[in-house]
């Protein structure tokens, strides 16, 4: 099919400011030495289409990125616009102040363009590896989330009261580098009504993923979604007295340009409608403990997959992603560089231009 002139923006849709990607660098056969080259090179040729910005997951302990923050200074030194987001990194396995030590030193290096997604949704997987804590994972994450932000914020943290503590009775110690404008860079990944509610009220930016938890009986995905963002604005305008930050949601909007390129997709919705989040694993990966059978108010995103038209008929028609500020292409993790090279360059041709999105 001839791809169509871009259709007209909705009165309903809010016109996509941003354009994203999100990856998990994957580390594939070729080991994580290429599979780090190859995540540097992917941001590179999202900065020369115009995306807006780029997101790492961080993942412990399996064939995937796990430390964002190094990689991202090193992809600051081959771009220049292209802002670099973390989506998201769990709290519950994070020292806040060595966290915020990081955050100031990269952010610096990058020339300021670095947007932090922090969760405080956690289990007790890793706890025999990163320790135990006396309180329950997600509110010994939320005290760590406290403390991160004031920290990046410039507050002191303590003022010395004696001697032994490495710097003058009186001295208040604050988090060094400081990048003022980090904190208001820095947003709560959002699964829930109850996690954008609470993320308003610390004055957090917000994204949304592919798996959200909380659904009414016979609520879809995407409605859901919307009623998410809307309870975020809602929440921010009543607390925070202002309009509320661009909000982002990640999406897997795959356009296929060609019949294998449609066919390739179709089989990676077929993995994910039968294997749910253990979908599209590089070799080596490990096999997530979960199955296509979700509990109950529990639910995946959909895959928009077809010919580019339809694509862009299926988004434009989504109720989450009409609300949204910024999309971002949630990018298969088994995909290699040249086919998420090709993902990202035709999203960027053929669907976000009806979305209201122009190149930045």
């Amino acid at each position: 099919m001839t791809a169509s002139a871009p259709a007209p923006v909705s009165s309903t849709l809010r016109p996509t400011q941003r354009l994203g990607f999100n990856t998990r660098v994957s580390f594939g056969d070729a080991g994580p030495a290429q599979g780090l080259r190859d995540g540097v090179a992917l941001f590179r040729a999202a900065e020369e289409l115009g995306y807006q910005s780029g997101w790492a997951y961080q993942r412990h302990f399996d064939h995937y990125l796990s430390s964002p923050l190094p990689f991202f200074t090193a992809v600051g030194q081959h771009t220049e616009r292209i802002r670099l987001g973390s989506a998201v990194i769990p709290m519950r396995y994070q020292d806040p102040i060595l966290l915020a030590e990081a955050a100031g030193t990269t952010d610096l290096l990058i020339g300021e363009r670095l947007e932090l997604a922090l969760a405080t949704g956690s289990t007790a997987a890793w706890d025999p590896v990163f320790g135990a804590v006396d309180t329950d994972p997600r509110t010994e994450a939320q005290r760590r989330l406290e403390r991160f932000l004031a920290a990046v914020a410039g507050e002191i943290l303590h003022t010395v009261d004696g001697p032994g503590q490495g710097a003058p009775v009186g001295t208040a110690l604050r988090v060094t580098p400081h990048s003022p404008g980090l904190r208001g860079r820095i947003r709560q990944g959002s699964a829930s009504v109850g996690s954008a509610i609470h993320a308003a009220r610390l004055g957090l930016g917000l994204i949304t993923g592919t798996v959200l938890h909380g659904l009414e009986p016979e609520e879809t995905f995407p409605a859901y979604q919307a009623r998410v963002i809307d309870a975020y604005r809602t929440t921010w305008r009543t607390v925070q007295g202002t309009e509320p930050p661009p909000v982002a949601v990640a999406a897997s909007i795959l356009p296929g340009t060609t019949a294998e390129q449609r066919a390739t997709y179709a089989a990676y919705d077929h993995e994910r409608r039968t294997q749910g989040m253990a979908a599209s694993r590089p070799r080596g990966a490990l096999v997530p403990v979960v199955s296509a059978d979700l509990p109950a108010g529990l639910a995946i995103s959909p895959v928009f997959l077809g010919t580019p038209d339809k694509v862009t008929a299926a988004v434009l028609a989504d109720p989450g992603l009409a609300a949204a500020d910024e999309i971002v292409l949630f990018l298969p993790p088994a995909f290699g560089l040249d086919a998420n090279v090709r993902l990202i360059t035709d999203l960027a041709a053929t669907v976000a231009p009806s979305l209201g999105w122009s190149p930045g």
